[in-house]
C-alpha cells in the first residue's frame, strides 16, 4: 500500500488512537481509547457495510504516566481478514479506517533510505531521481555565494579546544548533511553509517531476510545499476567522506575531526547552494576516530566480493585509525564546541567506541590482537542494554550486535547472543506494558531529544533478538512498537511523513522548509520527526513558549519548522527507521513460520522506488 501524499488528508484529532498506517494481517493489532470510563467498555471491528467483524471489551490502564491521558487499550489480534474499510466502534466514538495489509510497509524500507540522496552534500539532486521538487544544485562546492567545503581550514584557536588549530585545509566535499543545518558530524554519520550497512548485512544473516530486497536497482540513487547494492552506494557516499576527515599531519595525524560546518548559525531557511558561510574543521576527537575505525571494517568486509579495490582501502583506514585513538585515546569533543555553528556531539567516555571499533575490526579480520580488545574491554560482559536505548553517543551496542549476528569465532559467543536477548526482554516488557505500544519508555520518565530514534532503536534490538531466537513474542513487539510511530500516541500523529492521515510535515530543516517558504518542498515521505521531548530537558524556545514544565513528556512535541528540539530530522534516526522498515517488510504479514526466504516475493515498486 502507497502513503498518503503530502497534499492527503488532514484529519482531526481523535481519542480513538491507532496505526494509522495499518496493521499486518497475522501480526499485533491495538488501539488506544483515551475515556474516563473506570470500567472495560465494549468495542466492535465493523466492516463497510455494518457487519460485526469482530467484538470484546477494553482493558482499562487507568493514567498513562507519559500522557497524563486515562486510557484504555483495545486488543483486536485476532482478526486476520486483509482489508482497507475497516472501522473501530466504542464509546460513543467511531474510529479513522482500519487498514490490514501485508504489503504495508514494502515501500517504507525504500522511502526511509531514499531519505540518505536528499542529504547527500557536495552533488546536484537530480530530479528526474529524487522529483522535481526536491532538484537542487550542489551545496558546498565554492561557488559562490558558498565558500565550499574542497579546501576548509581548520577552525581558529578556542579555549574549549585548549588553543587547537591546524596550518592546513582539506577537502571535505561530500558526505550527507546531518540534520536540519548544513553541518557533517562524524560521530552521528558513523552511526547512521553502520545501521545502513547493517541493513544490508542482515539480508545475508537473517533467517527471515527476503533475498534482493536491497539489491542493485532498488532505490532511487544515481549509482542505480552498476552492480553494487544501492544501500550500499548510498553509505559509500559518507564513507568517502569520513575517510577525507582524517588529519594529513603534525601531533593529531591520522586522527579524524569530529565536525565540519559553518562557522556561525545560520538561519531558516537557507539551501545548501546558498549558504554564504564561512566554514571550518573541528579538532579531532578519539571518538570520531573510533567511528570511522568501526564503520572502515564494517564496510571492508561487505564491499570485500563488490569492490576489492574499497574493500582494502577501508580496511587500510580501519586499522591507521584504531592505531591513532590508542596514542590518542582520550581526547574528548566538548560541549562548549555547540557555540560556534553545530551541534557538539560532545562526549568523555569512549570505552564504548573502543569496544564498538574492536569488535568490527575482529570480525572482519578475525585477528588476535582485535580479540582481545573485545574480551579485555569492560563492556564485553557488562548490561549495555537500557530502558533508555542506545544512540550516537551509547555506541557499545553496535559492536554487541554485531558479534551475536555476523559469523565469527571469539569465544563466548552464546553469551553474547544471550545478551541481546535479554535486552530485548527489557524493552519487550516496557512495550507490553505500555499503553500505546512504545517499545520507549525512560526510567526517569524524562523524554529526550530524537526519543522516536532510540524507540526505534529499542525495535532494532527486539528485531535481532528475533533473528537469533525465532520467538514469535519479539516480532510481536516490533511490530507493536510500530503503532506508536504511526499514529497510536497522545498526540493521534504518525511521526513519519507521508505514512497516516495526521503526519509531521513541518520538521526542522534549512532545506525542507515549505512552512516558511512555499517555494520549497516539505521533507520527503518517510522522514522521521525526532519526537517528544521533555520540557525540562530542553532550551528549544519553540517549546518553552509552547509547554510548561508540567506538560507531560509525551506530549511535549510541535510540528513546527522552528522546533530543532522536538522535530528536527536526522541521518541516525533515518538510518535506525531504515533497519526496523527492512525488517518489519521482511515479515511475511507477520506471520511467524510463515514462507522462507527463498519462496518469498520482493514487492517493491517497478520503478525501484
Amino acid at each position: 500500500m502507497a502513503p498518503q501524499t503530502l497534499d492527503g488528508p488532514g484529519a482531526s484529532r481523535s481519542r480513538l488512537l491507532l496505526n494509522q498506517v495499518g496493521y499486518l494481517p497475522h501480526g499485533p493489532k491495538a488501539a488506544t481509547l483515551v475515556t474516563e470510563a473506570t470500567e472495560p467498555l465494549a468495542w466492535q471491528l465493523r466492516q463497510d457495510d455494518g457487519a460485526v467483524l469482530a467484538s470484546g471489551l477494553s482493558e482499562p490502564r487507568g493514567i498513562d504516566q507519559g500522557s497524563a491521558l486515562p486510557v484504555h487499550v483495545i486488543d483486536f489480534s485476532e482478526v486476520t481478514t486483509a482489508g482497507t474499510g475497516f472501522r473501530l466502534v466504542v464509546d460513543g466514538v467511531t474510529s479513522r479506517p482500519v487498514v490490514i495489509d501485508a504489503d504495508l510497509y514494502q515501500r517504507l524500507r525504500h522511502d526511509a533510505l531514499h531519505f540518505f540522496y536528499l542529504q547527500r552534500s557536495g552533488i546536484a539532486i537530480d530530479g528526474a531521481i529524487a522529483g522535481a521538487e526536491y532538484a537542487r544544485p550542489a551545496g558546498h562546492l565554492g561557488v559562490a555565494p558558498n565558500r565550499g567545503d574542497l579546501a576548509v581550514p581548520c577552525l581558529g584557536p578556542r579555549d574549549y579546544y585548549d588553543g587547537w588549530t591546524g596550518d592546513y585545509r582539506l577537502d571535505v566535499s561530500g558526505g550527507w548533511y546531518d540534520a536540519g543545518d548544513h553541518g557533517k558530524y562524524v560521530v552521528n554519520g558513523g552511526i547512521a553509517v553502520a545501521q545502513l550497512l547493517s541493513t544490508y548485512e542482515r539480508t545475508l544473516t537473517a533467517p527471515t531476510a527476503t533475498p534482493g530486497a536491497l539489491g542493485d536497482g532498488t532505490l532511487r540513487v544515481p549509482e542505480h545499476g552498476n552492480g553494487v547494492p544501492d544501500v550500499l552506494d548510498e553509505a559509500r557516499w559518507e564513507l568517502e567522506w569520513m575517510l577525507a576527515m582524517r588529519v594529513p599531519t603534525g601531533e593529531y595525524a591520522g586522527m579524524v575531526h569530529h565536525k565540519v560546518h559553518d562557522e556561525g548559525w545560520t538561519g531558516l531557511p537557507l539551501d545548501p547552494a546558498a549558504d554564504p558561510a564561512p566554514r571550518s574543521l573541528h579538532r579531532p576527537s578519539t571518538a570520531a576516530t573510533l567511528n570511522v575505525a568501526a564503520v572502515a571494517a564494517q564496510g571492508a568486509r561487505l564491499f570485500a566480493e563488490l569492490d576489492p579495490a574499497f574493500a582494502a582501502r577501508l580496511l587500510d583506514a580501519a586499522r591507521a585509525t584504531w592505531a591513532a585513538a590508542q596514542a590518542h585515546p582520550a581526547l574528548y569533543a566538548p560541549a562548549a564546541a555547540g557555540a560556534d555553528g553545530g551541534g557538539p556531539y560532545d562526549d568523555d567516555d569512549v570505552t564504548d567506541e573502543f569496544y564498538w571499533a574492536a569488535a568490527e575490526l575482529f570480525v572482519t579480520t578475525g585477528e588476535d590482537v582485535f580479540a582481545r580488545a573485545v574480551l579485555d574491554n569492560p563492556l564485553h560482559t557488562a548490561e549495555i542494554f537500557e530502558a533508555d536505548g542506545f544512540d550516537w553517543g551509547r555506541t557499545a551496542p553496535l559492536g554487541r550486535l554485531t558479534l551475536a549476528t555476523v559469523p565469527h569465532d571469539l569465544p563466548g559467543r552464546d553469551a553474547v547472543r544471550a545478551s541481546v536477548v535479554a535486552g530485548a526482554e527489557l524493552h519487550l516488557a516496557a512495550q507490553q506494558a505500555h499503553a500505546f505500544g512504545s517499545s520507549y519508555s525512560p526510567q526517569d520518565g524524562v523524554y529526550q531529544w530524537g526519543s522516536n530514534g532510540i524507540a526505534v532503536n529499542n525495535q532494532v534490538v527486539l528485531a535481532v533478538a528475533f533473528d537469533l531466537t525465532g520467538d514469535p513474542r519479539f516480532q510481536r513487539a516490533v511490530l507493536g512498537s510500530l503503532d506508536h510511530l504511526f499514529g497510536r500516541n497522545a498526540l493521534d500523529r504518525s511521526y513519519v511523513t507521508g505514512y497516516g492521515d495526521r503526519f509531521s510535515r513541518n520538521q526542522h530543516s534549512r532545506m525542507f522548509a515549505h512552512q516558511l517558504d512555499p517555494a520549497l518542498p516539505h521533507p520527503p515521505v518517510g522522514s522521521l520527526a525526532g519526537g517528544p521531548n521533555s520540557v525540562v530537558s530542553t532550551w528549544d524556545p519553540a517549546m518553552l513558549a509552547a509547554f510548561t514544565e508540567d506538560t507531560a513528556p509525551a506530549t511535549c512535541y510541535l510540528d513546527r519548522i522552528e522546533s530543532w528540539a522536538s522535530n528536527e530530522i536526522t541521518v541516525n534516526w533515518n538510518a535506525a527507521l531504515a533497519w526496523v522498515a527492512s525488517f518489519v517488510a521482511d515479515q511475511a504479514g507477520g506471520a511467524v513460520g510463515g514462507p522462507s526466504p527463498a519462496d518469498r516475493q520482493q514487492t517493491r515498486p517497478a520503478d525501484g522506488s
